[in-house]
């Protein structure tokens, strides 16, 4: 099964659906592949699972405020919301490589310290790669990028912000008020408080310093929302 990696596979979710006879859901398990043994998750897949997420964060500059991998974080917490949700998904580990720009000269994230990138072919391919086992496991198999994840995750939470009175400049591209906000709401330890101020050259594009954890909840419950739907709707169109 090929699969090319496109701009929403970088920061966001794939399903892929294993279509089967479906029993109910395994109840009881964690819904992360890597907090499950062997055992657990053959019975959960006996038991009715039959997606796969896999979410694709990133390892990359967020200005002084944010962590590192904000990204990943984020993108697990949704991707086990919305495996819950479904009731019959697990979720993949995050993967958190991916292309953040030229390393020499340094170009894009790059040209900050701590962000690692690899070329596009080795993240499509790695990409490629891990739904492999998955593919094998069952036929027929089908591999759905989220697409809307990535769109409700950027253009629509953006339209909320201006909705609510918050300016372009603030709400920002990178690591500003929309991206702290979110990170906020789905875990607080990865924003430094006493570091919320923009400042020229430091990565980041917007201003983070109005950004709650109320700001962001109903981002991410949009989010899910919009998941799930988009993972049922894609079912009842095989």
């Amino acid at each position: 099964m090929a699969i090319r990696a496109i701009e929403s596979a970088r920061r966001g979710l794939w399903a892929v659906a294993l279509f089967a006879a479906s029993a109910a859901a395994h109840a009881g398990a964690s819904v992360h592949l890597e907090e499950l043994t062997s055992t657990e998750l053959r019975d959960r897949i006996a038991g009715g699972a039959t997606t796969l997420l896999i979410p694709v964060g990133g390892t990359e500059q967020n200005g002084a405020h944010l962590v590192l991998g904000k990204h990943n974080v984020r993108v697990r917490v949704l991707a086990g919301r919305i495996a819950e949700r479904l009731g019959d998904a697990v979720v993949a580990p995050v993967l958190a490589y991916v292309p953040e720009g030229r390393i020499d000269p340094p170009t894009q994230h790059m040209r900050w310290a701590g962000t690692i990138s690899i070329p596009e072919p080795v993240f499509e391919a790695t990409l490629d790669r891990t739904t492999k086992p998955v593919a094998g496991a069952r036929a027929p198999c089908k591999a759905h990028a989220l697409r809307e994840y990535y769109r409700a995750a950027s253009a629509d939470f953006d339209a909320r912000l201006r909705s609510e009175g918050h300016a372009a400049a603030e709400i920002g591209t990178h690591a500003g008020l929309a991206d702290t906000a979110l990170a906020l709401a789905a875990d607080p330890a990865l924003v430094r408080p006493m570091a919320l101020a923009p400042a020229a050259g430091s990565g980041v594009a917007g201003d983070p310093r109005r950004a709650t954890a109320a700001l962001g909840q109903p981002g991410l419950d949009h989010f899910v929302a919009v998941s799930v739907a988009a993972i049922l709707a894609d079912r009842q169109r095989r």
